[in-house]
């Protein structure tokens, strides 16, 4: 009996925390939404089921604010347009087979005018379902007026239910691709101290060469993200936050490049050495430091770069300062150890070298002080795009404070 009650209560405890996660909240917002669109036009639409409002509410209902509004006013263009362009056709050709290729084509056309993007199939959707019933100008006002319901709801959810943040998730794929990354530098480190098949270093470079596939993942949940703070009532200094994770993973992709090479120079290396040892045993062991120790820096990065997420920033920047030192420190002698090592055979001293030239690039990357000055950069580009495109908008941002407030904070957090 102990044993079930203690179960039942671990279920409903997960149960409970899965409830705040943001793929639970985003269903329930959906839910209510369309369910409340529904009711609404029930009243309002001389339909009998009216259930183009709440699939409109449902389309509608996106993960974040920012494509919620934009998708909303999109879709409501889209199914305007193929209404209009149904009542003309009924108007003058009426339903038959060819003025039905007709009608497709001119809604198609008229999406792409009216630049409704996703929803170009909708225009015709929208004509087709219209010009398919008798009693047309009833059917296409109905059709109008359950779209707003729905497109309305849609949007009225989001300001009374407000959308989940998606910085947590972007941060947390940050910091996973990060340790994927130091999971492959600690098989490189052991591989380069004891004798290494060019095979088996092969399978490394494809390793190095997969991780491509990991950053795509990691820029898609970045973008959600960024989404999730636009014009989110929630969120100060959005702007703030993107820039930090965006130049964050922009760091963490040039370091897996870098990977990438230096897998390719450790197989060009091991192709050179054939049946011997990768490297000597002290410069193998020296290697396995090095790469174990930038290994660490790039996992405190990526915990650096989603700061506001962590409550060990401070924590987490000293500890990659001291890494970083450490790994500067194990770089200076495993260069002395190369330079003996290519006086001894000069015919591999060209990828002793790359080796060399690859390890501080990463270890130059994940400086605190490249960071902050790729920071304050990205900030200054990004305040000037924003002052060209929309002027009076940045105007009024400097007469409100807001943009003092943002170069005020952006030390600290380039800092960090």
């Amino acid at each position: 009996m102990r044993d079930v009650l203690r179960k039942w209560t671990d279920e409903v405890r997960r149960l409970a925390r899965r409830r705040r996660e943001p793929l639970v909240l985003q269903t329930l917002r959906s839910a209510a939404a369309a369910t409340v669109a529904y009711v609404v036009a029930l009243r309002l639409s001389p339909e009998p089921a009216p259930l183009t409002a709440p699939l409109t509410a449902l389309l509608v209902v996106q993960v974040t604010f920012y494509a919620t509004l934009t998708n909303g006013i999109r879709r409501v263009n889209a199914v305007v347009a193929g209404v209009l362009v149904a009542i003309a056709f009924s108007l003058l050709v009426g339903l038959t087979w060819w003025s039905l290729a007709l009608l497709i084509v001119a809604a198609l056309a008229v999406g792409h005018l009216v630049r409704v993007d996703e929803y170009v199939a909708e225009v015709a959707i929208s004509a087709m379902l219209v010009l398919g019933v008798t009693t047309v100008g009833f059917t296409a006002w109905a059709r109008i007026v359950e779209t707003l319901i729905g497109a309305l709801v849609g949007m009225a959810c989001n300001l009374l239910l407000p959308p989940p943040v998606w910085v947590g998730e972007a941060g947390r794929s940050i910091e996973d691709l990060a340790r994927r990354v130091r999971q492959l530098m600690l098989r490189m480190g052991d591989e380069a101290a004891e004798r290494t098949p060019w095979e088996r270093a092969a399978e490394r470079l494809h390793e190095a060469r997969r991780l491509d596939h990991d950053i795509v993942r990691v820029d898609a949940a970045l973008r959600q993200a960024e989404d999730s703070l636009r014009l989110n009532p929630r969120v100060r200094e959005g702007l703030l936050y993107r820039v930090v994770l965006r130049t964050g993973l922009d760091t963490l992709e040039i370091c897996t490049v870098v990977l990438r090479v230096l897998a390719r120079s450790f197989t060009d290396l091991a192709k050179a050495r054939g049946p011997a040892e990768l490297f000597p045993p002290r410069t193998g062991a020296t290697v396995q430091r090095l790469l174990a120790e930038i290994g660490d820096a790039v996992v405190s990065f990526a915990v650096l770069v989603t700061t506001h997420l962590s409550t060990d920033a401070d924590a987490a920047e000293s500890r990659l300062a001291a890494e970083l030192h450490t790994a500067a420190a194990t770089r200076d002698r495993l260069a002395e150890l190369l330079r003996e090592e290519a006086r001894d055979d000069p015919a591999v001293w060209q990828l002793l070298g790359a080796v060399l030239t690859e390890v501080n690039r990463m270890i130059d990357e994940l400086d605190t002080e490249h960071r902050t000055r790729r920071l304050l950069e990205e900030l200054d580009r990004v305040a000037r795009e924003q002052r060209a495109r929309r002027p009076r908008t940045a105007r009024l941002r400097e007469r409100l404070g807001v943009q003092e407030d943002l170069w005020r904070n952006r030390t600290g957090v380039g800092g960090r």
